[in-house]
């Protein structure tokens, strides 16, 4: 395993959270639910009890079940401005009760998709779990471990389809922000497009460099510059020539992606060509860490899922 994933794990494993699988009748959820309470690195936490996860905390199973699901139907009602009863109703999907429980304390964080789409999954954070206090723009994140142990932050590679300058400069920010509390390093922000520095003209173009400068108004502090190719962003030499006046000088972590489908395009040619590591997608904007995952992941994907839920819930 890789030394910055290990020592992702070494975190978590200081404080192990309770994180909440419920698609439990996936494989690889249950494997991943074993290594997580026998490794000591996540309290797993499962909606319905399954043979190959004896021992472990169960929802169903709870003395006092009818409790919590009172309280997340409550909370339900009132984030949804519903009645009591249509709050009872949405609660028998499975998701949204997940949601739900991790919105009124009964865990610190979630993890699914790994049957669900990323639609499913993020309407049922919606519905049960709401937003952050002051966030627009629910997005997502893959981290990218190279062959070489850099990690890479790329954004949105699953959320928002064509996002506008100011989601955009919200993503930037955000995935920045994490990216320092997952690794450690000091974000360098790269927004990309296919001109690096006024190159080409074109309104895409012009629609990074705005985002570029609505990201520093949001984060005056952020190292941030664009518009930029990859290989300007990436390649010191390639920087030099391109644009040698940008301060990443090729070297930076944070890749903000114009839209969907450059960042979801990106992350799976550097995965499947490079043999990267890519963990996610990570959500970020809902109220509590609750975290999908690709339906092609491995049980090793959805173990590193929790682990970031759980850094991410004591960062909080």
């Amino acid at each position: 395993m890789s030394s910055v994933l290990a020592q992702l794990r070494q975190q978590a494993a200081r404080q192990p959270r309770r994180i909440l699988l419920p698609e439990i009748d996936d494989p690889r959820v249950r494997e991943a639910a074993r290594w997580l309470a026998g490794e000591g690195l996540a309290s797993p936490v499962l909606l319905e009890s399954h043979s190959e996860c004896s021992g472990m905390e169960t929802f169903s199973d709870l003395d006092n079940e009818d409790h919590w699901r009172k309280q997340a139907t409550e909370q339900a009602a009132q984030l949804n401005d519903c009645t009591t009863q249509e709050a009872a109703d949405a609660l028998q999907a499975p998701l949204v009760l997940a949601a739900a429980l991790l919105q009124v304390g009964y865990v610190d964080g979630a993890v699914s998709g790994s049957l669900a789409t990323t639609a499913d999954v993020l309407r049922a954070g919606f519905k049960g779990l709401g937003v952050a206090p002051g966030c627009d723009t629910v997005s997502s994140f893959f981290l990218m471990e190279l062959n070489d142990g850099r990690l890479l932050s790329y954004a949105d590679c699953a959320v928002v389809p064509e996002p506008s300058i100011q989601q955009l400069a919200e993503i930037a920010v955000a995935t920045a922000q994490n990216h320092r509390l997952l690794t450690g390093a000091t974000p360098r922000v790269a927004m990309l497009s296919f001109s690096s520095k006024g190159s080409a003209t074109h309104p895409s173009a012009e629609k990074m460099q705005q985002a570029t400068e609505a990201t520093r108004l949001l984060d005056e502090d952020l190292l941030v510059d664009g518009e930029l190719q990859f290989d300007a962003a990436f390649n010191s030499e390639i920087a030099a020539a391109k644009a040698p006046d940008s301060p990443l000088g090729g070297a930076a972590n944070v890749f903000i992606f114009p839209d969907l489908n450059a960042g979801n395009i990106a992350y799976k040619i550097t995965q499947q060509i490079s043999g990267a590591r890519a963990v996610g997608p990570l959500l970020q904007g809902m109220a509590k860490p609750w975290m999908d995952l690709s339906r092609g992941c491995s049980a090793d994907d959805i173990v590193d899922a929790a682990i970031v839920a759980s850094l991410m819930a004591g960062s909080s």
